[in-house]
């Protein structure tokens, strides 16, 4: 079937081939970095007192990146937001382990998909700070640097892409949603190649101080601030904000074929869903994201019994993790492994779907299942068979599902598989 521009269409649960990947994440930038704090269980959170002139001091649990922005520098060369200059480093990391460059792709073929829930935060607190605090002049470029699309501009200015390049703004689900509308636009012909992903880095003054007064974020453990955020557990008491980007390049079955690398062990995706609860701006739907799973598995073609390890989105809030603990439950069952990774890279927010495919990635490439740290003494109200201690061998691993659901209600659900098979 074609889409009219005379390139074909590919039917639902056609896979769309992850030919690389890249990021910048608390938990390191290389895979084997990311890889041994992923399976061991190891929290890069630590502690962080936050002190505002007027305000007692607020110690929080945080996620940093070891990342300095300064040594990012953009084709337009505006200056960065930090968010954006992680943005950059991720997309370059996933081009070249793709083997993306000028020559292997049309240029008005490749798009850019990009997920945040906060872009420009960093420079916008810096900016509001230079203005009211000390009365110092803007500079001009500071719309150019905080606009939501900021990233997206930047990373089509990097790559040279002309077809659709477009910013998602969903909250938590921002870059779940990016890539998967990535997806569709490969399966829909109207592009071969995607960069896509998504980023936040909010850890900044006045968003870390708007976290804390809304009261979701974790209390800090005296002496051990790593185990502040604990998913799915019966004394869970909110999560830690992270910072980070993860980008994907992602390719049409024909395409990778082409250039070689679309085998029956490559990395695919597979089924996506998104959908919004209508329900309420913070408290999250089951209902809504027992239909957004349900529609992914469609997408994918396949029975959720085929399905054999869920990233769940776990916060590690009250009301949060209690919600999908019942969705994942409606749709799976019990016999399903399910794991959370906030747990060691933090709350993301609109890169954490990002990140956490790429965990989800990582879980199908080494036929291994991530713990999810800080779980010791599951809440007794959630029966589901709940990866923790230690990390458990999963031969023969063919499709795991990734969950992301935002405030506003929006959900996304994203379904890697191994190979083109179904």
């Amino acid at each position: 079937m074609s889409n009219g521009k005379g390139h074909s269409i590919s039917p639902a649960g056609a896979p769309v081939f992850v030919t690389g990947l890249g990021f910048v994440t608390p938990l390191g930038r290389t895979v084997d970095a990311f890889d041994d704090a992923l399976f061991n269980a190891r929290s890069a959170v630590r502690a962080q007192t936050l002190c505002i002139e007027g305000l007692d001091p607020m110690e929080l649990a945080v996620a940093a990146c070891e990342f300095d922005a300064a040594d990012v520098r953009s084709n337009s060369r505006l200056p960065l937001d930090r968010g954006t200059a992680m943005a950059l480093a991720a997309a370059h990391d996933a081009a070249a382990e793709a083997g993306l460059d000028a020559g292997s792709v049309d240029p008005t073929r490749l798009g850019i998909f990009w997920g945040s829930g906060l872009a420009g935060a960093g420079t916008f607190d810096d900016t509001t700070q230079a203005l009211y605090a000390e009365q110092r002049r803007m500079r001009p470029t500071t719309v150019l640097t905080v606009m939501p699309n900021a990233a997206v501009a930047e990373l089509a200015l990097q790559f040279g892409a002309q077809g659709a390049a477009i910013a998602y703004a969903c909250a938590c689900a921002s870059s779940a949603v990016a890539i998967g509308e990535a997806m569709r636009a490969i399966r829909g012909g109207w592009i071969d190649v995607a960069i896509a992903g998504g980023h936040d880095a909010m850890l900044t003054p006045g968003v870390m101080a708007s976290w804390h007064a809304m009261r979701v974020t974790a209390p800090l453990p005296p002496g051990a601030p790593e185990s502040a955020c604990k998913p799915f557990s019966g004394d869970r008491a909110g999560f830690a904000l992270g910072e980070g980007a993860a980008a994907l390049v992602l390719e049409s079955e024909t395409h990778a074929s082409a250039r070689g690398i679309a085998d029956s062990t490559a990395l695919t995706l597979t089924g996506y869903a998104t959908n919004c609860d209508a329900a309420h701006i913070t408290n999250p739907n089951a209902a809504g994201q027992v239909r957004a799973m349900r529609a992914a598995l469609l997408d994918a073609g396949i029975e959720a019994s085929q399905v054999g390890h869920i990233n769940a989105h776990g916060t590690a809030t009250r009301a949060g993790d209690a919600a999908e603990a019942a969705s994942i439950r409606e749709v799976f069952g019990n016999a399903t492994p399910v794991s959370a990774t906030k747990a060691i890279h933090g709350h993301v927010l609109g890169g954490g779907g990002a990140i956490e495919l790429v965990a989800a990635l990582r879980t199908l490439a080494r036929g291994m299942l991530p713990p999810t740290a800080n779980l010791r003494v599951p809440d007794a109200a959630f029966d589901l068979d709940l990866v923790r201690g230690e990390a458990r061998e999963a031969g023969g691993l063919r499709h795991v599902l990734s969950n992301s659901f935002a405030f506003g209600g929006t959900n996304a659900v994203l379904i890697a598989s191994r190979g083109a098979q179904r």
